[in-house]
């Protein structure tokens, strides 16, 4: 089976406020789904947290390299193109595209072979996962309102955000979280995100050290990027000292760019995102190398139904994987797909069982925020 041609899509129309210091408008893309075909009929999707120009401009690069290969060799394939590449840069435009591609070889190799990524990737170590709703942080009474809804509809894990959250005030930021806490209830799980790696982020060690404390007195499972993306010094220091787990890496591309967090002890969670760490095939890369060091991997998840599906193959395929993110309220997550995600009673998701991802893309629905039949079509 070989690849017959790679295209692009981005998804307008849409898209969800981000949090950041220039905030994103409905019909900015940021979220461009790749799309495999083979000339044996089979098409293979995958998620790219990257503007559709930047993709497509990525592509013209990228394609001259897969077009005759075969479609069933995700990660040889997808290493040849970063070594192909090399004198791009690790990371940025090129790294991001090819993490959509690699998650749409996959996509192929497990619908040719009659089996769910995640048991390609190495076994199943389950078939449910929780996933955590994400939500932006705002005023103490409206974000528990927000909170209180999602606990009706199920969710028991949260996770709340960038906003006005050290931004303001230390007092705001104790009022926000004390709200959410008591919004959500004790047995509830709840995480914290800084959105260190926002461009206007200024706060260092000693917030971030004096916070940590403060999330402590309300069983916060794990603050998510209380620095700068850079500051690995920082960063091994506050999880020495601080008294709640510390969390970060969305930024970081490549496996190569995570081994000194990891060698260093930076961490104790671990966040690559599939849609620009380079897919699937460096996300579990990264995963072995976590497990090594004690840290656990919860994947960044600010995609889109075909992101969250990666993500959910991914979980089943590693021990200490048990959380994905799930952004609430984004069409391009719950409205992409043919069958809707659902959670049950314990608030989990199946890990779809179907070949590949083991999603189907809606046409029709996808026809609402790209050109659906350029991505799919024959």
């Amino acid at each position: 089976m070989k690849i017959r041609d790679v295209r692009a899509a981005g998804l307008r129309g849409a898209t969800p406020a981000g949090g950041w210091q220039e905030e994103l408008d409905q019909d900015d893309v940021v979220h461009t789904l790749v799309a495999v075909h083979t000339d044996e009929g089979l098409v293979g999707v995958g998620s790219v947290f990257t503007s559709e120009a930047l993709v497509r401009g990525a592509l013209e690069l990228l394609r001259p390299l897969l077009i005759g290969e075969k479609a069933t060799e995700p990660e040889r394939l997808s290493e040849r193109l970063h070594r192909t590449t090399f004198w791009m840069g690790r990371g940025g435009t090129v790294t991001h595209t090819i993490s959509g591609i690699d998650t749409a070889l996959w996509d192929v190799l497990g619908q040719a072979t009659g089996q769910p990524v995640g048991r390609l990737l190495g076994g199943r170590y389950r078939e449910r996962v929780r996933p955590y709703a994400s939500l932006l942080m705002d005023q103490p009474e409206i974000l528990a309102e927000h909170l209180q809804e999602l606990a009706g509809q199920g969710w028991k894990a949260f996770k709340i955000g960038w906003g006005l959250f050290g931004r303001v005030s230390e007092r705001l930021d104790e009022r926000i979280v004390a709200a959410a806490r008591e919004a959500v209830g004790p047995e509830a799980l709840l995480m914290v995100d800084a959105g260190g790696s926002d461009s206007a982020w200024s706060n260092g060690y000693k917030w971030a050290l004096r916070t940590a404390r403060m999330l402590d007195r309300y069983d916060i499972a794990w603050f998510e990027e209380p620095l700068g993306p850079d500051a690995l010094d920082d960063y091994v220091n506050l999880r020495r000292e601080a008294p709640v787990a510390i969390s970060g890496g969305e930024v970081l591309t490549r496996r190569q760019s995570f081994h000194p967090w990891l060698e260093n002890g930076a961490l104790d969670i671990v966040q690559p995102d599939v849609t620009k760490v380079g897919g699937l095939s460096e996300q579990r890369r990264i995963g072995w190398a976590a497990q090594d060091h004690g840290v656990r991997l919860i994947p960044h998840g600010w995609n889109t139904a075909v992101g969250l599906a990666a993500d959910l193959q991914l979980a089943s395929a590693l021990p200490d994987t048990d959380l994905v993110e799930y952004v609430t309220g984004s069409p391009y997550v719950d409205s992409l797909t043919t069958t809707p995600w659902r959670l049950d009673a314990d608030g989990t998701l199946a890990v779809p069982d179907e070949p590949g991802l083991g999603v189907r893309l809606d046409p029709d629905s996808l026809a609402r925020y790209t050109d659906a039949a350029a991505l799919l079509l024959p």
